[in-house]
């Protein structure tokens, strides 16, 4: 391991596919801290490419690819941000992610830019509530940082680590520094997404438990009140300053994920779904807004029966308690009737 002997180029690697609703504002706020952006857009029909080449800092690059894989797009990332200058620090956001603008002032900012070749970043999420009031964040660190040396990268094709992480890495564990998180401001288009999530699951893990996939992805319901922060004022207003706005949410109904789920029921059937608890949204109502009529929509009527009916409605109710011992032991038991 060498030590930098000057700041390494601050690469910012961020994958995108129709993220208009918040793209401009996370270019903005990454051009404060970043040398390099690197967007891999993967068939963007939103007006997000254009949104892209208006900022002079980044660097757009093609995910042409029709599947959803993490692994793939992240090497694409990375070997763009390798055709650039060494040292190299990457740093992988999501577009929903966005600094605490105290990287402008906090120590931790140069320690990170100091770290040497082959460090890992790990830094905390702020998970942003729709009020804009208040945040949580989890137990875990996330490594979305990385002092390059050329490592490769080990990905998987859904929640996959971002960055090269080797083995025995040294790690630099940021505190005052946190990525405000901004999916589950508008609550129902991650609720959307998490459906997707969740189809995506059955079709490419089929032999994972339904019970375990529904906790995984109703994981914000069960955050206690007591485990929710007030936000600090100046997470927003040193953006202000910034002229950049924070606070406003656009919703890009309809989201895009509710029609890859109707394709999907066409493909494979509804019932191919049924132990999966993506009911809670009227799919034949969805389908007549995508076009279709209401004859032909009858299709993506429900397709559970009574017992995984009761089974999700169990879930729902025990979500905040799924943690316990007691809910635990009935999710095993249940987990073999749905």
């Amino acid at each position: 391991m060498a030590l930098l002997d000057h700041h390494p180029n601050i690469i910012c690697l961020t994958p995108i596919k129709n993220e208009a609703w918040i793209l401009e504002r996370f270019l903005k706020c990454a051009s404060l801290w970043a040398d390099h952006i690197i967007i891999a857009d993967q068939n963007s029909d939103d007006g997000s490419v254009e949104i892209a080449n208006r900022f002079a800092k980044v660097t757009l690059v093609r995910n042409t690819s029709r599947d959803f894989n993490e692994a793939e797009r992240q090497k694409i990332l990375i070997e763009a941000a390798r055709r650039l200058p060494a040292p190299r620090l990457l740093i992988a956001l999501d577009v929903d992610e966005f600094l605490t603008p105290n990287f402008l002032t906090s120590p931790e900012w140069q320690t990170m830019l100091g770290a040497p070749r082959g460090t890992v970043i790990c830094f905390k999420w702020a998970n942003i509530r729709p009020d804009l009031c208040h945040f949580w964040t989890t137990p875990y660190d996330n490594p979305w940082g990385f002092l390059d040396d050329d490592s490769p990268h080990a990905g998987s094709p859904i929640h996959s680590l971002r960055i090269p992480f080797p083995r025995h890495a040294p790690t630099i564990k940021l505190r005052e520094i946190k990525v405000m998180h901004y999916q589950y401001a508008d609550w129902e288009r991650m609720r959307s997404k998490h459906r997707w999530y969740m189809v995506w699951e059955r079709l490419n893990m089929p032999r994972r438990s339904a019970i375990s996939v529904y906790r995984q992805y109703h994981h914000m319901f069960a955050v206690p009140k007591e485990e929710l922060i007030p936000i600090p004022n100046w997470w927003f207003d040193e953006y202000a300053r910034q002229g950049i706005d924070m606070t406003s949410i656009y919703k890009d109904l309809p989201y895009r994920w509710d029609k890859d789920i109707i394709d999907l029921f066409i493909k494979h059937g509804t019932k191919t779904f049924s132990q999966d608890q993506i009911w809670d949204v009227d799919w034949q109502q969805i389908a007549v807004n995508y076009g279709y009529s209401s004859g032909e929509a009858k299709i993506f009527k429900d397709p559970r029966n009574f017992m995984q009916k009761m089974i999700h409605r169990w879930l729902q109710h025990t979500q905040p308690r799924s943690e316990s011992l007691i809910v635990r032991a009935f999710d095993l038991i249940l987990d073999k009737l749905i």
